[in-house]
């Protein structure tokens, strides 16, 4: 996973210093058809490694504390937190400081440091072989999608869905459990997908929102479009030693439980923050838009509304803390809630809601474009924002976001947790 990232920042490297003399992205040469093919297989290398990376990656690195060991396994559920951590600080790096060298002193440099730092990141990788727990394959293990097919073939021949006691077979009722034990996290992944929806805007229409206000700061200085994005990174940098340090143990103390919330109690919690979140967004957008009518700036789809970039700064914090409480709760819920032999598959499970969210945010975005561009007026995602309602949107959303915080309720109200959690709350 770590050599597809590589591959993907070297490939790109070169072709970007090839495509134009010392990677200049201005020269007006146009790129042959071997460099637009390798800067796709670059792109397309990305979910291919963060397919394997984050699923594989994170699983591996949970399976490195005994959940038999009382301090382990509160160790290994605060791991959950602190990767997300690091991964906020890769973001911020990436945000703020590469994208810096690209714009201003090279792309070709700025790709190329990237693939230095997975080269090394790979090498520290390998440097801890000796320390990892290394757990032998079961006897005659077959993959996690092959043991899952034959665990639900299994549950579909079998005469009774619901008890397996009566089995002569243990293979057989082990199994069915096995099937039935990852059907029914099914629910919740799908009342968990309008997160996945919400989560999308915060790389895209918060963005857009950005491009248009005054960003100026100290001095005159003026931030780019690109750097409000880390201010979501940022308030995950601040949370996480918050939620980790503080309010675990001050709930610990409140609840009698080492984690204080339970695993969907965690994820709900984050459900009514990024709801609100998205509310506010609403709101935000809305005093935009008043703005521009205000200083008649209407028409002008390139013009600075005069209302500064810190009024978004609570919409991108509200949606870190969010993701805090519920990115990290839900990939430790599907790691956690998965049989042993599948948990890689329950993490690619939870990357699955934002993907999928990813993909209903666009369908969504598209269909409602073309409904309200049908009578010939602007639409509520206009190029021009002034004329524009992405409020209207922010307000479907945050809809949609209550809706699903019902269903999640409900559903999480009946769900009965395996002995892995019941041990991990004692």
């Amino acid at each position: 996973c770590v050599q597809g990232y590589g591959m993907m920042t070297l490939v790109t490297t070169l072709q970007t210093q090839r495509s134009s003399p010392a990677g200049d992205i201005h020269s007006s040469s146009r790129p042959s058809s071997l460099q637009v093919a390798l800067f796709y297989a670059s792109l397309y290398l990305i979910p291919l490694a963060q397919g394997a990376d984050k699923p594989c990656g994170l699983a591996f690195a949970a399976d490195q504390f005994d959940a038999d060991h009382p301090k382990e396994r509160a160790s290994r559920s605060s791991l959950f937190n602190w990767w997300y951590f690091s991964m906020a600080i890769g973001i911020s790096v990436a945000v703020a400081v590469v994208s810096y060298i690209q714009e201003n002193v090279g792309w070709g440099i700025g790709f190329g440091m990237l693939c230095a730092i997975m080269l090394c990141a790979f090498a520290v990788f390998l440097s801890g072989t000796p320390t990892y727990r290394l757990y032998a394959p079961t006897p005659g293990a077959e993959s996690p999608f092959a043991r899952l097919g034959r665990s639900l073939v299994v549950l579909g021949r079998s005469s009774s869905f619901f008890h397996t006691k009566g089995y002569q077979d243990e293979d057989v009722a082990a199994k069915s459990e096995e099937a039935r034990g990852v059907l029914r996290l099914l629910p919740i992944w799908a009342a968990c997908l309008a997160y996945g929806v919400a989560y999308a805007q915060i790389m895209t229409l918060f963005n857009k929102q950005g491009r248009t206000l005054d960003r100026r700061i100290f001095g005159g200085l003026e931030l780019p479009p690109a750097a409000l994005q880390t201010l979501g990174p940022a308030s995950i940098l601040l949370f996480v030693p918050i939620y980790d340090r503080l309010l675990v143990p001050a709930l610990g103390r409140a609840t009698g439980k080492p984690s204080g919330l339970t695993l969907l109690q965690r994820v709900g919690v984050g459900m009514v923050v990024s709801m609100s979140a998205v509310i506010v967004a609403a709101l935000v957008e809305g005093r935009r838009l008043e703005t521009a009518r205000e200083h008649g700036l209407v028409d002008d789809a390139g013009a600075t509304v005069p209302m500064s970039w810190a009024w978004l700064v609570p919409q991108y914090a509200m949606m870190g803390v969010a993701d805090v409480l519920t990115v990290v709760g839900l990939q430790e819920f599907f790691y956690d809630q998965m049989p042993r032999e599948l948990r890689s598959l329950g993490l690619a499970l939870y990357f699955s809601v934002m993907g999928i969210g990813g993909f209903i945010s666009s369908a969504l975005i598209s269909f409602i474009d073309r409904v309200t561009r049908s009578g010939g007026g602007d639409g509520w995602f206009a190029d021009n924002l002034n004329r524009a309602h992405l409020d209207y949107f922010y307000w479907l959303l945050a809809g949609l976001s209550a809706a699903e915080l019902g269903l999640f309720v409900w559903l999480a109200s009946s769900y009965t947790y395996n002995n892995n959690h019941k041990r991990l709350q004692h």
